[in-house]
């Protein structure tokens, strides 16, 4: 990845659909375990995530798709989507990348009229928490999660 080169950011497109799942089980398996709502998840993106109102972000160089992640529509009322499974590739991370993503992701939920976005995550992902932290992401407790994983809860406040 040169300076000058320009990742664009783009919505769901069915052609992205296995690099959204191959870069995710890559860092899942890095640091975790692979839990079944991970693979539903990402073997059915359209049904668990599009089809629900939601979106997933691809960030792509030159044809090559060097992140993901999504917005997934909530059934609740403690926040309106939650930012989840994003994943950079080896190759681009401390780039910038996850940060694109996330200001895409933010700027497509304030478009949807969110008020609050939310997040799970886990405090040994240092560089994940920064960059959260960063986005003006809090750490809010209380919320039950699918995952085992998952150590830190946070929520962003939207100014609509």
């Amino acid at each position: 990845m040169k300076n000058n080169e320009q990742v664009e950011i783009v919505t769901y497109n069915p052609k992205y659909k296995k690099d959204f799942k191959d870069l995710n089980i890559e860092w899942i398996s890095n640091y975790f375990v692979v839990e079944p709502n991970d693979v539903k998840a990402l073997d059915h993106a359209e049904d668990y995530i599009i089809n629900k109102g939601g979106e997933i972000f691809a960030a792509v160089l030159n044809e090559e798709v060097l992140g993901v992640c999504a917005l997934i529509k909530s059934e609740g009322k403690d926040y309106d989507y939650e930012l989840a499974k994003m994943a950079v590739s080896p190759i681009a991370q401390g780039k910038g990348v996850g940060l694109l993503l996330a200001e895409s992701a933010i700027k497509w939920a304030k478009e949807k009229g969110a008020s609050k976005i939310y997040l799970e995550s886990n405090t040994k992902l240092k560089p994940a928490i920064k960059l959260y932290e960063k986005l003006g992401f809090k750490e809010v407790t209380g919320l039950s999660s699918a995952y085992d994983r998952v150590d830190i809860q946070m929520i962003l406040m939207l100014n609509s």
